[in-house]
């Protein structure tokens, strides 16, 4: 079992290791992007990884002091409803007319790119958690990045492709419904 916790300990390490990473790209992001829109979003992964920051030290130090995988991480939820709403919501505040520059859109793509690296990096966690409780975390931990890239993935067409972005998410067929 101990060598389970050093494991655990190592995985807890290396993930804060990936947020904190995440968490200072974002703050830099938000603060060179042009886009109005790209702020919002870069401002809300900001937040996010600061949350996942503080999950990831509750369950550290729990391990450390009581050698036991704390459910208490799960008080610590992220703001957001589902990511398709949040875009949407915040794409039509801005509309159509929209102007992104081309370190707007690097900023995306190294945003896709993190996000990418912590999604791989938690499913190859999950290979080895034995406890539920880690596989439960690891779980959200994947819900959430995913939730991140598919976040980014959005913006990257939102600002080169504004039209398509809206053709795409207007709820409005052919038949009229």
């Amino acid at each position: 079992m101990v060598q389970e916790y050093d494991r655990t300990l190592m995985m807890l390490s290396t993930a804060l290791d990936m947020e904190e990473k995440g968490m200072a790209y974002y703050e830099k992001a938000l603060k060179t992007a042009e886009n109005k829109l790209g702020r919002d979003i870069f401002a809300g992964l900001k937040e996010d990884e600061g949350k996942h920051m503080e999950r990831i030290k509750k369950i550290y130090s729990s391990i450390k002091g009581k050698k036991v995988f704390t459910r208490e991480w799960k008080d610590l939820k992220l703001d957001k409803k589902d990511v398709k709403s949040v875009f949407s919501d915040l794409a039509e505040k801005y509309g159509k007319d929209t102007k992104a520059t081309a370190t707007d859109i690097e900023a995306v793509d190294i945003g896709l790119d993190l996000e990418l690296k912590s999604v791989r990096f938690y499913e190859r966690q999950m290979e080895d958690a034995e406890d539920e409780e880690e596989r439960e975390f690891i779980r959200q931990m994947i819900l959430e990045e995913k939730g991140h890239y598919a976040l980014l993935s959005d913006l990257k067409l939102y600002l080169t492709d504004p039209s398509s972005w809206f053709s795409e998410h207007e709820h409005t067929g052919l038949d009229g419904a």
